[in-house]
């Protein structure tokens, strides 16, 4: 399992990875352009081949890329989803050049229109970014379900994976919080167990490409996305050791997006403890 954070790539990818190391990472997350802004980011060639050569030495082994949020690529607005596309589009190909294991992305909001349709036009939109694009998986994330967000259940991601087109290159993240948020139990080892078992019945196992490891402010079922440090929310220490034990999440980057111990950015003391919680889920295992 490689666990690592959401790092800046501030100055160019490259200097992700050493942002990753500091923090004792074997994975790292990062935006591909501003979160604030729709002017996508094109990486240069030397700017990828920097990138390549600072992942060559380093313990960091995964990268991925979290799509903006300004992205809805459900919304009824036309315009909004020409953008949203044009951006997701970029995200992919910055995937495919960097070597990203995928483009994890929030794949839209009904509003309060019909769930339906918001996905047939989420599915429409995504599949059109996938055509646009090459060789970069692409992640659709679990939502916590507030505010009419697509994906708070796993017939969702299934029915937005179908009307995507049902490519390949098509997957799921998982995130534990937000898991929890819409219904999900993960809060203990066979909380886990039987999660896992029913994403394997409805979406299939070999859809996961990528895991968000955040605690929970908020309780089973809220449908409020409330990010805690790991093991002080209502997961617990005992659920985030279970879910980063979970034997069919081995191989996988599994990114901590905070907050962690100092309320701020995750620190070098954040992935230390995380993998502790590795190492107690297993050994609760008993491996």
């Amino acid at each position: 399992m490689l666990i690592g954070c959401h790092v800046s790539p501030a100055g160019g990818p490259a200097n992700a990875v050493g942002r990753g190391e500091e923090r004792h990472c074997t994975a790292i997350q990062i935006f591909n352009q501003s979160p604030r802004a729709w002017r996508a980011r094109v990486y240069s060639d030397e700017e990828v081949a920097a990138f390549h050569a600072a992942l060559q030495d380093s313990p960091v082994d995964a990268l991925v890329i979290h799509a903006v949020y300004l992205l809805n690529c459900a919304s009824e607005d036309a315009e909004i989803r020409e953008k949203s596309l044009v951006a997701l589009t970029a995200a992919l190909r910055s995937g495919a050049l960097l070597g990203a294991r995928g483009v994890v992305l929030h794949p839209g909001s009904a509003k309060g229109g019909d769930v339906d349709a918001a996905i047939a036009r989420a599915g429409a939109t995504i599949r059109e970014a996938l055509a646009e694009s090459e060789g970069c998986e692409l992640h659709l994330e679990d939502t916590a379900g507030a505010g009419g967000t697509l994906g708070r259940s796993f017939e969702e991601l299934a029915g937005l994976i179908e009307h995507a087109g049902g490519d390949e290159r098509l997957g799921v993240c998982l995130d534990s919080c937000h898991l929890l948020a819409s219904g999900y139990d993960v809060r203990s080892i066979e909380g886990v167990t039987g999660v896992v078992d029913e994403l394997d019945r409805v979406v299939g196992l070999d859809r996961l490409g990528s895991l968000h490891v955040n605690d929970s402010m908020t309780p089973l079922g809220s449908n409020r996305d409330r990010h805690a440090n790991l093991g002080d929310g209502e997961i617990g220490a005992d659920g985030i050791a279970a879910f980063l034990s979970e034997p069919r999440f081995e191989g996988l980057p599994v990114i901590f997006e905070g907050p962690g111990r100092s309320g701020k950015q995750v620190e070098a003391k954040d992935i230390d403890w995380a993998l502790e919680l590795r190492r107690r889920g297993l050994a609760a295992r008993g491996g």
